[in-house]
């Protein structure tokens, strides 16, 4: 599903609306334009009319015409939106039924994403989801080999051709790190989760090796395995993917990819890209509960690490630190109670830093800073743990 755009005006949506209710009830139905309005209608923002529309679509195409599978498809899509999760489930098997190897063109609803998004909707998880990823690769497999069948035989297109490819190349690699997962968290018992997770992120880092995720898939297998040092490697080779990026730029992960790069970061010791990581983060969501927490978390734990140094010189630099990320934890637990947050344990751990820090610090704020101005004004202020230190830039 493409990003959600800004909801447009009111009043454009309401005469869309009308229009749409006008098509639907037009003698002649063409259920293709309807499926591509309820889609504009989703990307928009706007699930509920496009649930509306994709509806009369399907009733018009029945289960068994030749579009039924799209229907399905984004009928699906638009559910999950919804957080209508079991009838987007439902939703999903019924396109599942339409196209069962994912072999239609993907107009009709064709392709890998119904297998995709029911490997995520599975209740069961585990192996449950793995079929359901396997089925997802399998089609994302056929598709780029046909693509790849067809370059010699269409010259005048091959560039746009190549480049179709390599994002199939790309969602194939993520699907592969997605199997990855299951085998790191569900499937961790099994005697051959190793062996799998090995097998998939080296097939995925050939597929892709120009995406950053996979690399960050490749860290977190390798932080599994205590092999830290390969895992600071993979995670300075996937941020210096995208670091010199512009934040609108397609190369840049997706906000909750990087929220968990951020937790690798901090868990291999790179706390300074991880502070660095979750400044980008804040200027696109300073609501985000999770990125304050780790923002003021690694601060935290820069701080820390000079302060047990316990050399003179560094005290004013840790202090500094301390009163910054004191600052993030003050408004991330803000933040937590207005938004009603669930995670509890993210909250109490927030708090037991705020009182680490109060303990050195003192409970009041100090240097005349403002609750309400929270951002970060302490980054000149640091300048690395000491000069052996390899981790002190995002990129090496």
């Amino acid at each position: 599903m493409a990003p959600t755009k800004p909801k447009k005006k009111s009043e454009d949506r309401a005469r869309d609306r009308v229009r749409a209710k006008a098509s639907a009830q037009a003698p002649n139905v063409n259920p293709r334009a309807l499926l591509n309005q309820a889609t504009s209608f989703l990307e928009e923002g706007d699930p509920e009319t496009a649930a509306k529309i994709a509806l009369v679509a399907y009733e018009h195409i029945g289960e068994d015409g030749r579009q039924a599978g799209a229907a399905l498809s984004l009928l699906g899509q638009i559910h999950v939106e919804l957080g209508e999760v079991d009838t987007a489930r439902a939703f999903f098997l019924a396109a599942v039924k339409a196209d069962e190897d994912g072999s239609l063109p993907e107009d009709l609803g064709g392709g890998p994403e119904k297998f995709l998004w029911l490997a995520q909707l599975s209740e069961e998880g585990g192996q449950n989801s793995v079929s359901w990823f396997d089925r997802g690769a399998a089609a994302l497999r056929s598709q780029i080999q046909t693509l790849t069948d067809s370059l010699e035989s269409r010259p005048l297109t091959r560039d746009a051709q190549e480049a179709v490819i390599a994002e199939k190349r790309k969602r194939l690699a993520e699907t592969l790190c997605a199997v990855a997962e299951v085998y790191m968290t569900d499937l961790s018992w099994e005697e051959d989760a190793e062996q799998r997770c090995e097998a998939l992120i080296t097939e995925a880092t050939m597929l892709a090796p120009e995406s950053a995720e996979t690399w960050q898939t490749v860290a977190n297998v390798r932080i599994s395995q205590t092999r830290t040092g390969e895992a600071q490697e993979a995670l300075k080779r996937s941020l210096g993917l995208w670091v010199d990026l512009a934040p609108e730029d397609s190369g840049v992960p997706p906000f909750p990819s990087r929220v968990s790069l951020v937790r690798l970061l901090i868990e291999v010791d790179m706390e300074e890209q991880a502070r660095e990581v979750t400044e980008r983060l804040i200027a696109e969501d300073d609501r985000s509960v999770e990125a304050l927490y780790l923002g003021g978390y690694a601060r935290y734990r820069l701080g820390e690490k000079l302060k047990n140094r316990d050399q003179p010189s560094d005290t004013e630099t840790w202090k500094a630190l301390w009163r910054s990320s004191r600052k993030w934890l003050t408004q991330c637990l803000k933040v937590f109670k207005q938004e009603e947050y669930e995670d509890e344990r993210l909250g109490e751990h927030a708090h037991e830093l705020l009182e680490s820090i109060k303990c050195e610090l003192g409970e009041s704020v100090e240097d005349g800073e403002d609750d309400d101005a929270w951002e970060d004004t302490d980054e000149e202020e640091w300048e690395g743990l000491d000069d052996g230190d390899e981790d002190t830039n995002m990129k090496s």
